[in-house]
């Protein structure tokens, strides 16, 4: 192959190369943070999830994968307001990464971009898993996850200008997609009688959707059920109607408590899309929600 050939092949070859050289590398500490990343970022990403959607994203073990992840990320994309302090933090510390550390360009707290619910700033430990900076499960408020996917857009601008405006006008079709949904999701939800949670992490959506809470299965977030918290819970409740809602992680003993003794329909539902899950997962998600709150029936 003459010189002339071998340049114009290897130049070609780079050419074809350049969108996936100029695209960011995001590390997503959930699967909706990688959900939204992607929603927003297009094809100008590559994203990698460190968390599974089945698990407590309060309680994980710092892994290496995490840190390979982290250590290549122009872009680290997190919940927030603390839910991910147990091991982020020191997985970003061992990653070695300065461009990602808190305070940086490359790093994005999801909850820092909305207003926040629950707010408790003399929270202490007698209080269980309070986060004293307010609620960060936002993920499933859809109207605030379009204002994060805003936010993200931004910041993606300002680290990949070439792109700005395509992170801007995705992130503008996702909020707008968000916003038709909640009109169908309200109508749906008028109505429902309430429903019992096992943790606090619905509490944006019952806003948004004005479904009253009616208790919690943990006396305090974070601590399990005790018999006493049930017996009182049950005694409260026997006279109501509503629904029973945990998450794949929650033990079994309280929510069965609660459908033998109240006869109520118990849900177990993710709070997360599965992985490589699309805004049409996520928009999935929210409706298996809004389904059970206005059930009467047991699934």
């Amino acid at each position: 192959m003459s010189r002339t050939v071998l340049s114009m092949t290897l130049s070609t070859a780079l050419l074809l190369l350049a969108p996936l050289a100029s695209a960011l590398n995001i590390a997503a500490t959930s699967t909706n943070m990688a959900m939204l990343s992607e929603a927003v970022g297009g094809d100008q990403v590559s994203v990698t999830v460190m968390a599974p959607p089945d698990r407590d994203m309060h309680h994980l073990d710092v892994r290496p994968n995490m840190m390979v992840a982290l250590r290549r990320a122009d872009l680290v994309v997190s919940v927030g307001a603390e839910l991910e302090v147990g091991w982020l933090p020191p997985a970003i510390q061992g990653a070695g990464n300065a461009s990602i550390n808190p305070g940086r360009q490359g790093y994005f707290e999801a909850a820092a971009q909305v207003p926040l619910i629950n707010q408790v700033p003399d929270a202490d430990r007698s209080m269980g898993d309070v986060h004293p900076m307010g609620n960060p499960h936002v993920y499933l408020d859809p109207l605030r996850m379009g204002a994060v996917a805003e936010a993200l857009a931004a910041r993606m601008g300002a680290l990949a200008p070439e792109h700005a405006a395509l992170f801007e006008a995705n992130a503008a079709a996702f909020r707008e997609t968000m916003a038709r949904n909640v009109a169908a999701w309200r109508e749906q939800a008028a109505g429902a009688p309430g429903v019992l949670l096992f943790h606090h992490d619905a509490g944006y959506l019952l806003q948004l959707l004005d479904v009253p809470v009616l208790g919690y299965l943990e006396p305090v977030p974070g601590v399990p059920p005790t018999g006493r918290h049930l017996n009182a819970l049950t005694r409260e409740l026997r006279e109501r109607q509503g629904v029973m809602i945990a998450n794949p992680w929650h033990g079994s003993r309280g929510p069965e408590f609660i459908r033998r003794e109240l006869g109520w329909p118990v849900y177990v539902l993710p709070t997360n899309v599965p992985v490589g899950g699309d805004v049409n997962d996520y928009v999935a998600l929210v409706q298996q929600w809004v389904d059970a709150l206005s059930s009467s029936e047991a699934p």
